[in-house]
C-alpha cells in the first residue's frame, strides 16, 4: 500500500507542468504609467533646481565681475606716478550697435638719448560689439604694449604675429560701459590733451538692456555700478570748510524762545538768584 502523498507528488512532478504566475498587460501598463509620472516629476524638480542655481550664480557673478573689472582699471590708473610725468590719458565715448561703449587709453612715453619720444607702455581699455558672440551685448577688451613685458612668462612665448594682436577679451555680455571725467556736478564724455584729469568715473553693467526712444540701448540706474578713480594721488586736495549758520540769539548767547510764546525754563543758578533778589526787595 503506497501512501497517498507520494502518488500526489509523482503526478505533480511528472504530470502537467506547473504554470508560473505573471503580470497582466494592464498591470504592466499601469507600472509604466506610474514610473513615467515619477520620472517626469523628478526631472521637473531637477530642472527648477538647476534654473535656481544658474540664476543665483548669475546674480553673484553680476555683482562680482563688475567689481573685478573696475579694480583692474583702477590698478592701471594707479601706475601713473604724478601729473606731468610724460603720461597722457584719452577718453572716448560712443554707441556701438546701440550700446554705450567707451575707450580709455593710458600712454606713457620717455625720451631717449637722441631726445626722441618713445612709447614706454600703452594700455587700452575698450568695448565693442561682436557679431559672432553668443551674448547680446559688448565685449570688453584690454590691450598692453610697450618696451617692457607685462608678463614675462607669457609674453616671451608669444609668436610675432600674436604680438600684433594685443587686445585680450576680458568679459562679454556688457550692456553698458561708459568712462567720464567729473567736472563739478557735470561729466565730460571726451578727454584729449596733455593735462591729466583729476579723476575718472567708470560705469559698467551686465543687466538686461532695453531700447529707448532714441533707438539706443540703456539699463536702469540701479543696475549700473560706478566707481570714481583718482588719477593723480599725489596732488594736493583743497578742502573748503563751510561755516555753520547760527541764529541771532545764539550769536548773542541768548536762549531761543519757544514757538508757543512761553519763556524758556531758567537754570537752577538763575532761579536761585532771582528768588534772592525778590526776598531782598520784600525786606
Amino acid at each position: 500500500m503506497k501512501p497517498v502523498g507520494a502518488k500526489y507528488n509523482i503526478k505533480k512532478a511528472f504530470g502537467t507542468p506547473r504554470v508560473r504566475p505573471g503580470f497582466s498587460l494592464a498591470e504592466v501598463l499601469a507600472a509604466i504609467t506610474i514610473g513615467a509620472m515619477v520620472l517626469a516629476a523628478v526631472l521637473g524638480i531637477y530642472g527648477r533646481v538647476e534654473r535656481s542655481a544658474a540664476a543665483l550664480t548669475r546674480k553673484l557673478d553680476s555683482s562680482r565681475l563688475p567689481s573685478e573689472v573696475l579694480q583692474r582699471i583702477a590698478e592701471d590708473l594707479d601706475g601713473i606716478v604724478a601729473a606731468g610725468s610724460d603720461t597722457k590719458i584719452t577718453i572716448e565715448n560712443k554707441f556701438d550697435n546701440g550700446f554705450p561703449a567707451a575707450r580709455l587709453t593710458i600712454l606713457k612715453t620717455f625720451h631717449d638719448s637722441r631726445n626722441a619720444e618713445q612709447t614706454f607702455e600703452e594700455i587700452v581699455w575698450q568695448s565693442s560689439y561682436d557679431l559672432e558672440s553668443d551674448a547680446d551685448g559688448l565685449v570688453l577688451y584690454r590691450s598692453y604694449s610697450g618696451i617692457a613685458l607685462e608678463d614675462k612668462l607669457l609674453d616671451e612665448k608669444r609668436e610675432n604675429w600674436e604680438r600684433a594682436y594685443s587686445f585680450v577679451p576680458i568679459c562679454n555680455g556688457v550692456t553698458f560701459f561708459k568712462i567720464q571725467v567729473p567736472q563739478g556736478e557735470d561729466f565730460q564724455d571726451q578727454w584729449t590733451g596733455p593735462l591729466l584729469p583729476n579723476g575718472i568715473t567708470v560705469t559698467i553693467s551686465f543687466a538686461e538692456a532695453s531700447k529707448t526712444v532714441r533707438g539706443t540701448m540703456d539699463v536702469p540706474d540701479e543696475e549700473k555700478i560706478a566707481r570714481t578713480i583718482a588719477v593723480d594721488r599725489t596732488r594736493k586736495i583743497k578742502f573748503e570748510i563751510v561755516p555753520e549758520e547760527y541764529d541771532q540769539d545764539e550769536e548773542q548767547g541768548l536762549e531761543p524762545v519757544p514757538d508757543d510764546g512761553t519763556l524758556a525754563p531758567e537754570s537752577p543758578k538763575e532761579l536761585k538768584k532771582s528768588n534772592g533778589e525778590q526776598e531782598s526787595k520784600r525786606r
